[in-house]
């Protein structure tokens, strides 16, 4: 059951016909409109052929004709030729194909042209040998008649009796006997006549040729000879006739069309051979045109139409084919004929009609019965070269499956990586290229998924660390503007998406701040977990000293176990000291870390009563103090860094402050930076902060922290930077 396009295809298609995208659609549009507007107006117009409506019509419609063929072979290549299957069957058929077709038609015109051309050789060969027989047997009786002459015995009737005797092979042969001016002519049957008369001018010379003579073709001998001081001449002239062409017509039948000959203007005596005069001789033909037929052949010599001319002789047939390979061809040829009275030569034709086994048999006529073995030998030459072609292009119809096979697997398999399902993977069953291609195409899908399922859990590993660099910041005080004798501010710029550095301001009791700069050791995760786990030591400490240090003063850890010192702590007024607050953060760390984890801190306690700094230090960068008065004093460390060593105890330092005092703590990753000119340092941390100190700290830690990216430029940020300030009031 045939299936009709439905409307809507209908509608596609004829949309994309009326609006091509092509500027070769285009053209073919335009014209074709163009050519049915001119065939409309042409018809209305009956316009005749060859006026200017006409012409232009026509032209017009060719261009149309030849843009709709350049779109049709545009088509053919994009939708016939799209598969590697049909542009290797092309290819093959351009390569192997056309070639063998091409040179099968140069062998079969090669062996057409040989086998006509020895069809005629072989038809004038056996003619020429007639004529050789002739002029043998004419050369025999010119030397006995030269005997009998220089002997005076010459008679016609001792002449006619030594003609007979050779007459065997020529029936119709009439032989002229002639000495000086008169002779006598001997007819078939031994008949004599006398002659007399001079020759013409072909006669004068030794002959051996075919003749024109009356309008008829002879095979004509002459020969010259001296007979006691005269001269003898002897002609034998055999006409052309049947019967004699029978002998040349062994290859097929044969058709001789001998040249046309005019009439003369008056007769000549001295042509005693031919009985009636010669007609006048004609010039040699300028052109000859044969239209092959077999029985039906034209042939035109010199603008005369020869075809039913009296003077054609045919002789022999064509047999019977052999088999269905053994078809009839006619092939044609020139020869040459004399002129007897001009004695100019003149062209006739040859038409010869056989078939294949026929010209086998005359070439290979000498062997015999054994001639068939040349047929078997190239039976089996044919039979050979069959079964190589038979296997070559099942060798090529193999190549061919095996490559387009594998194309078409690598299409389907990227359209399966298209769809996105990269668990697909083509079978490999050769061992070349293509099946490299098959395995690098595997072992690429296999990366896409794996790269995918990567990219996915990078993707989940972005968004957890994104959630964490969120809650990160939540832990982050909120900028604290409450306090009469203290402006505070921080900030930290993670160098990844989680800091390990750590911050805070902790309101106590009675106008009272803690301030807490820390930086834990490495980065990353690990780094903001553990700042993570001081955030919380620190506040709860700070907040509930009591209770958080119990354990501590029992010599117990949080965990249960028993610690390896008790810590003695002064805890004034029921707050917890900035130096005891830091053994009991070294206390937990060491036992809730691995060893080589620890952090560098620094804890400040700011009486607001007494403007005063109560601090301590564990192994952090010294923080800085910019006095009012334009001095800077940098602050002492009291001990070493918190978690790596069990039972350290740390003092504390107090600093009092005056109103404008500004209080800056830092971590490395501030003053570390490097570029072509060195460290950023803190020298010139000290000098913008000199030159901006009487701005809001919010402005100071952009100015700092500003300076810094432009120090380190386009390079990727080394470090957390962390900056904590304070001014007192």
């Amino acid at each position: 059951m045939i299936e009709l396009p439905n409307l809507r295809t209908l509608q596609r298609t004829l949309r994309r016909s009326l609006r091509p995208t092509s500027k070769l659609g285009r053209t073919a549009l335009w014209f074709g409109g163009l050519t049915l507007v001119l065939q409309v107006w042409k018809w209305f117009a009956h316009a005749p052929a060859g006026t200017m409506l006409s012409v232009w019509t026509a032209l017009i419609t060719y261009i149309f004709v030849g843009c709709l063929i350049l779109r049709g072979l545009r088509w053919a290549r994009e939708h016939l030729l799209w598969r590697l299957r049909n542009r290797l069957i092309v290819t093959y058929i351009f390569i192997g194909v056309i070639p063998i077709v091409l040179l099968t038609a140069m062998v079969l015109l090669a062996a057409y042209l040989f086998a006509g051309q020895f069809a005629t050789y072989v038809a004038l060969a056996d003619l020429d040998i007639e004529l050789q027989h002739l002029t043998a047997a004419n050369s025999a009786l010119a030397a006995q008649f030269r005997s009998l002459s220089q002997s005076a015995r010459l008679t016609p009737l001792l002449a006619a009796e030594i003609a007979s005797a050779s007459d065997e092979i020529f029936s119709q042969r009439t032989v002229t006997v002639l000495e000086g001016d008169t002779g006598f002519v001997i007819e078939p049957g031994g008949k004599t006549v006398e002659v007399h008369g001079s020759l013409s001018e072909a006669g004068k010379r030794d002959l051996s040729s075919f003749v024109m003579d009356n309008g008829r073709l002879h095979l004509r001998a002459v020969k010259h000879v001296n007979a006691g001081g005269r001269q003898l001449t002897v002609v034998s002239n055999v006409p052309m006739t049947a019967e004699l062409l029978q002998r040349a017509a062994r290859v097929g039948s044969v058709d001789l069309y001998p040249p046309e000959q005019e009439a003369p203007a008056e007769s000549s005596a001295a042509n005693p051979a031919a009985g009636p005069p010669a007609p006048a001789a004609k010039t040699s033909p300028e052109s000859v045109t044969i239209d092959l037929g077999g029985s039906k052949s034209k042939v035109t010599i010199g603008g005369k139409d020869l075809t039913r001319s009296p003077q054609n002789v045919e002789a022999g047939s064509v047999s019977q084919p052999a088999n269905r390979f053994d078809p009839e061809f006619h092939w044609w040829s020139l020869f040459n004929a004399i002129d007897w009275k001009t004695g100019k030569e003149m062209t006739g034709a040859i038409i010869v009609a056989s078939r294949p086994s026929i010209l086998y048999n005359v070439l290979f006529s000498t062997l015999g019965t054994k001639a068939g073995i040349f047929v078997q030998v190239l039976m089996g030459i044919a039979i050979f070269l069959a079964i190589i072609e038979l296997i070559a292009l099942y060798i090529g119809v193999k190549l061919t499956r095996s490559m387009t096979k594998s194309v078409a697997e690598l299409y389907a398999a990227t359209e399966h990586v298209n769809r996105g399902d990269f668990s697909h993977r083509i079978q490999v069953r050769t061992r070349d290229q293509m099946a490299a291609l098959e395995n690098s195409f595997n072992s690429m899908s296999a990366s896409l998924a794996k790269l995918i399922a990567e990219q996915k859990e990078k993707q989940r590993l972005e968004s957890e660390l994104a959630i964490a660099h969120e809650v990160q910041t939540l832990l982050f005080p909120k900028q604290i503007s409450n306090l009469s004798a203290l402006e505070v501010y921080g900030v930290c710029q993670p160098a990844r998406t989680v800091s390990g550095d750590y911050y805070d301001f902790i309101p106590l009791r009675n106008d009272r701040l803690m301030l807490a700069v820390g930086d834990i050791s490495g980065k990353g995760i690990s780094a903001a977990l553990l700042m993570a786990t001081v955030h919380a030591f620190v506040r709860a400490y700070s907040l509930e000293p009591q209770h958080s240090l119990e354990p501590a003063l029992l010599g117990t850890g949080t965990d249960g176990r028993s610690g390896s010192q008790c810590l003695t702590l002064d805890l004034p007024q029921g707050e917890c000291a900035p130096g005891s607050l830091m053994s009991t953060l070294n206390y937990q760390l060491y036992r809730a870390t691995p060893p080589e984890k620890y952090a560098t801190m620094f804890l400040g306690c700011y009486d607001g009563t007494t403007r005063t700094l109560t601090y301590c230090n564990a192994g952090h960068l010294p923080p800085i103090v910019l006095c009012h008065d334009g001095s800077v004093r940098q602050l002492e460390i009291s001990g070493t860094v918190v978690g790596l060593f069990d039972g350290i105890s740390y003092s504390e330092s107090r600093l009092p402050m005056h109103p404008g005092d500004i209080f800056v703590a830092f971590s490395d990753g501030l003053t570390e930076p490097e570029n072509e000119f060195g460290e950023f340092g803190e020298d010139r941390l000290v000098d913008l902060i000199r030159a901006h100190r009487d701005q809001s700290l919010a402005r100071i830690s952009d100015v700092l922290t500003g300076a810094v990216a432009d120090w380190i430029g386009g390079n990727e940020q080394p470090d957390d930077v962390t900056l904590v300030l304070a001014r007192a009031r």
